[in-house]
């Protein structure tokens, strides 16, 4: 529809996600108003669809603050972080590069069905960790999935 919507874990040959969130929309449906990712979120008819709104800004504002903590000097969230306001010292630096998108993660899965990388733990331990057997002869092979990194830092490890 023309109408942009922005994204960090969003990719063509991947199936959706919404693990950054900051593609969050308003949709009103059944006179009830709820915030969810738009990529996750099926189409429906009579429902009403918020792209931009004073809360989706605080939303992505807060998104972007966070994810800044992780990867500063990302041109993708720095350019995120001055559309939305967002204050790039809000919080304590934690440089991993890494802001969970996923994007390496699933594209190793469902695009090279390798499976070479997963996640482990959850929430705010998440972590992106390499499986060695696999990783140690797939990736330096393939290394398709670094372009696909949103902080443009994410770098393997050497085995």
């Amino acid at each position: 529809m023309g109408i942009a919507i922005p994204t960090l874990c969003h990719h063509h040959k991947l199936e959706p996600y919404g693990g950054c969130r900051v593609c969050s929309v308003e949709v009103e449906a059944n006179g009830r108003t709820m915030v969810v990712a738009a990529c996750t979120y099926p189409a429906e008819k009579n429902v009403v669809v918020r792209t931009r709104s004073e809360k989706l800004s605080r939303i992505r504002q807060a998104l972007v603050e966070m994810m800044l903590a992780h990867a500063p000097d990302s041109e993708t969230l720095v350019a995120l972080a001055e559309e939305y306001c967002a204050d790039r010292e809000r919080f304590k630096r934690n440089q991993s590069f890494c802001i969970h998108c996923g994007l390496c993660v699933r594209y190793c899965t469902e695009v090279k069905k390798k499976n070479a990388l997963g996640f482990i733990d959850r929430g705010a331990k998440k972590r992106i960790c390499f499986i060695p057997k696999i990783a140690a002869t797939e990736c330096w092979k393939c290394r398709e999935c670094f372009p696909l990194c949103p902080t443009s830092r994410y770098r393997l490890p050497l085995f």
